[in-house]
Parts: structure tokens; C-alpha cells; sequence
């Protein structure tokens, strides 16, 4: 399959061929159909990597405080060797998709094979993503465009948003940054029977996105002009989309916001928060954490353990749910939102409009779609130009390696080509992103998503083992059992039995 990556040493776009991720428990195989290109985060993973090692240094001071930290446990040419290493790795783009459902693993009960499906979190710019379950939610039937649950990342970000906000319906909610997720806040918000005062240092109000009044942000009378608008209280709720380096926003919805009100970020700005308008008005700040509950926890997002509904009402998945039920139920519809549709294999065309922009376009909604393409499904890809042939020393160790995780790539790996002793004939992994940022620096002749095609080569001498540690005892009993030598990471096994 092909997927697109990002170069964080220098910023390049890339489409990469590597092998099709494989089903595990508690996950879902999805063919893309659509993919959104969310302009906003994917402009600034862009910009920031073809920034010099300087740039970066000062726009992330906490990696460089966790670097210094290693450095003095570690050592500096450890610690050196492990950030450079990871500044090769390439970043897998994307994490909001619409796609159908090839397979389901073990624990998946609620997904079917032939499903039409919303994807998040997981769901790379990608012909082939494997999801955890609480990251999938079936698109109803009655939504006739499915490109609309490719928006479903940013639907989830918004309800959550509006979670922490505290939201009541009929309140007024001023809404800072009319961007695409601006735009599909405000139209939530409309549709909870909230009336919305939009702000942007540019008018980007839209028809479908009814406002109650736009106001440019960089108006001096904008705070007076809030007033004549809600009866000089001033509004219920401030939610922030916006993403600048400036604390404009900030400023801005402490002048905004009634006695007592809420201020929610969910944008990026710098936040220097003047204690007098919070102690003054007894305001209150907060921060909604991605799409809801369950974001960046292993438990739920890969192993599938979902919140109890009556602890947790909105979680990740839930407020997925939600803004497709909104679709659904036509209270809500953003297909005006989407301005560009660009075939997957012209991606570059899509990053080069919204970092650089040459021709000047309007954009809002860029969506990537998937045509039809059965090399995807290929287990093994060919990593040598076709016609040509990687000779291999005859004192050289041709190895095969099972399992590509960072203890691979940032000590076996490395170790192993800096003696020149060892040829890298294949490479197995069960997903694409492992593979490609293996394959992207240490360069294996083929790669491939099925272990066994390594025991099947007769060129390769030695099986190198680097997966979790109760799978080592399968591997290397198969191994041993197709003639094959193997190095593996301690432990052998985990029980006498396994």
C-alpha cells in the first residue's frame, strides 16, 4: 500500500510503499476511501519540519529540557545519536478518515466487514489503516455524502470543546478563529440552540454557518460591539479555534466574556493570562484535550477498554458518534465546507496549496481520495529497483528481522550496520508506519507484513527477534524449526511453556 509521510528533518512530503498493516484484537482493517488534509496542525507539522535544529530547538523548548535531561544519565553522544535518530524517523500525516471495513479482529463486536465507517486518531493519510475499536464508528445509512464523517476528528474536537465550555443551550458563544474548525463549531453550536458571535481578523463568515454577528478581531471597539449584542452582559462562553503565535485571542475573550463566564481553548495560541479581568470577573479557563476522553490513552485507544457510560458520557468515540448523529438527523451538514478533492497519488499538490499556495486558492475542506489500486493489499514490497539486484558479501550475515519497534531502530539496528557485517535482506512487521520508518533509514532489500516469507528465504542466515515479549517464544520456535539461526532481545519466553 502507499502512505504518506512527512520528513521531520526537513520538512518533505513523501508517499512511501510498504506493506498493508495486519488485524490485531481490538482493532479494525479499513480501505480509505477519504482522507481530510486538517490544514491547521498538518501546515504547522510541516513548518516546523523544515525549520534548522536552532528553530526547532527554540519553538520546542520541553524536547530540548527532556534532551539535556538524558544527557546527563545517558551521556551526550547516546543522547545525540537517539534525537538525531529520531529526527530520520519519518512522521505517518493524517488522523481523520472515512473508509470501509476489510476485517475485524478478536473483541471487535459492534463492526462488520463491508461497514462504512468514520476513523480517527489512528487514521493516517493511508490506502490501508488498522484502528482501534473505540476510534471507529459506523456512518448511518441515511448520510448520503460520506465525505462528511471524514470530518469527524474535527467534529470531536469541537464537542469537546463544547464539553468543557459548558455549554447550555440558548447561551451566546463567541467563537475566536472562523477557520474549518471555527466554522464546524459554530454550526454545532447553532444547532444546540446556542447563538454565535464569530471572530477572525478576516470576514470568512459562510451562509450555512449562521452567525449571530461576525466581528474582526482586531477592531478596538470589538468588546462594545459584544455588548450591543447580548445586552451589555457580554458573552456566555469563549471557545478559541485559532492558531497563532499571538495572545490576541486571549486578550480578547478576557474583554468578551461575562461575569462568571468560561474560556476554553482548543486552538493554539500562547496563553499569558492577566490575573485582574480572571479575579475581576471571576472567570474561569480551560483546555479540551483533543477529541474527549480516552485521547492518548493506550488503554482505550489501543487495547479497546471503553469508559462506562454512566461515569463518562462523551468520550473519543462517543463524540464521534454525536457529530455523525447530528449529520444524520440534518442538523448539521458540511458539505459546502469541502472546496478540494485530490486524488491520493497527487497528496504533494494538496500540502503545497496549504503551506506555500502558489496559485492563490480558497481553500477550506481539502479532501484526498482513494481510487481502486489491488497492489495494495501486496504482503511483500520490493524495496530494490526493479532490473537491479543487491549483491551481498559473502562475509557479510544476511539478516531477516521480525519487528521494527524503537529498541530496532535506535540500538539493534544501528549497531548492526556500523559493524558492516550484516546485510538487510527483509524486514517483517504487522503495520505500515513501523516498516516505513525502519525501511526509511536502514533499507531492507523487501518488506513485508507475513513473518513466515523470512523463514522462506534461503539467502538469510539469521532471524533477529525484536517484538513484545510474549510473542518471542512463537518466533523463535518457528524459526528454529525452518532451519534459520536467531538473535532475539531477552527474554526467550515468558512461562516454561511459552
Amino acid at each position: 500500500m502507499k502512505q504518506l509521510f512527512l520528513s521531520v528533518n526537513d520538512g518533505a512530503m513523501s508517499v512511501v510503499d510498504t506493506p498493508a498493516p495486519t488485524v490485531k484484537d481490538n482493532t479494525v482493517i479499513i480501505e480509505t476511501l477519504y482522507s481530510l488534509v486538517s490544514a491547521g496542525t498538518e501546515r504547522s507539522l510541516t513548518s516546523f519540519g523544515g525549520k534548522n535544529l536552532v528553530q526547532k530547538a527554540l519553538e520546542r523548548p520541553d524536547q530540548v529540557k527532556k534532551v539535556t535531561e538524558k544527557m546527563s544519565t545517558d551521556g551526550i553522544w547516546t543522547t545525540m545519536e537517539a534525537a538525531f535518530g529520531k529526527l530520520k524517523d519519518p512522521m505517518p500525516m493524517g488522523y481523520t478518515a472515512v473508509g470501509k471495513v476489510t476485517e475485524v479482529g478478536r473483541g471487535v463486536t459492534d463492526i462488520a466487514v463491508g461497514d462504512i465507517v468514520a476513523e480517527v486518531g489512528q487514521a493516517y493519510h493511508a490506502e490501508v489503516n488498522r484502528v482501534g475499536k473505540n476510534l471507529v464508528v459506523p456512518v448511518p445509512e441515511n448520510i448520503t455524502d460520506i465525505r462528511q464523517a471524514a470530518f469527524s476528528a474535527l467534529g470531536g474536537i469541537a464537542l469537546e470543546g463544547i464539553h468543557q465550555a459548558e455549554v447550555v443551550p440558548g447561551e451566546t458563544v463567541a467563537v475566536i478563529g472562523l477557520g474549518l474548525l471555527g466554522q464546524i463549531l459554530s454550526r454545532i453550536l447553532y444547532a444546540y440552540g446556542c447563538d454565535v458571535i464569530g471572530f477572525d481578523v478576516a470576514d470568512k463568515s459562510l451562509p450555512k454557518t449562521k452567525l449571530k454577528a461576525f466581528i474582526n478581531s482586531d477592531d478596538d471597539s470589538a468588546a462594545e460591539t459584544v455588548k450591543s449584542f447580548t445586552k451589555g452582559r457580554g458573552v456566555d462562553k469563549v471557545i478559541i479555534t485559532a492558531a497563532t503565535d499571538s495572545n490576541a485571542p486571549i486578550d480578547l475573550s478576557e474583554e468578551i466574556t461575562r461575569d462568571r463566564g468560561i474560556i476554553c481553548m482548543i486552538g493554539v495560541t500562547r496563553m499569558n493570562l492577566d490575573r485582574r479581568p480572571f479575579y475581576q470577573k471571576e472567570l474561569s479557563f480551560k483546555i479540551a484535550r483533543s477529541y474527549g476522553p480516552g485521547r492518548y490513552d493506550s488503554s482505550y485507544e489501543d487495547d479497546g477498554v471503553d469508559y462506562p457510560i454512566g461515569y463518562v458520557r462523551f468520550t473519543e468515540g462517543r463524540n464521534v458518534e454525536e457529530f455523525l448523529r447530528l449529520i444524520s438527523t440534518r442538523r448539521l451538514d458540511v458539505t459546502d465546507l469541502i472546496t478540494h478533492v485530490i486524488d491520493f497519488s497527487d497528496a504533494a499538490k494538496a500540502y503545497e496549496m496549504i503551506t506555500k499556495n502558489p496559485r492563490h486558492e480558497k481553500y477550506i475542506g481539502v479532501l484526498l481520495e482513494y481510487k481502486q489500486n489491488r497492489e495494495k493489499w501486496d504482503s511483500v514490497i520490493n524495496n530494490v529497483k526493479s532490473g537491479t539486484k543487491k549483491k551481498i558479501s559473502k562475509n557479510q550475515i544476511v539478516l531477516g528481522l521480525i519487528g521494527a519497534g524503537n529498541f530496532a531502530r535506535t540500538t539493534m539496528l544501528p549497531n548492526m550496520r556500523d559493524t558492516g557485517l550484516y546485510h538487510f535482506k527483509g524486514l517483517a512487521t504487522t503495520g505500515g508506519i513501523a516498516s516505513a520508518q525502519a525501511n526509511e533509514v536502514f533499507s531492507f532489500d523487501y518488506t513485508t507484513n507475513d513473518y513466515r516469507k523470512l523463514f522462506e528465504d534461503d539467502d538469510i542466515d539469521i532471524i533477529a527477534v525484536s517484538t513484545r515479549h510474549s510473542s518471542h517464544a512463537k518466533f523463535i520456535t518457528e524459526a528454529l524449526e525452518a532451519g534459520k539461526n536467531v538473535y532475539v532481545e531477552k527474554p526467550l519466553c515468558l512461562t516454561p511453556d511459552n
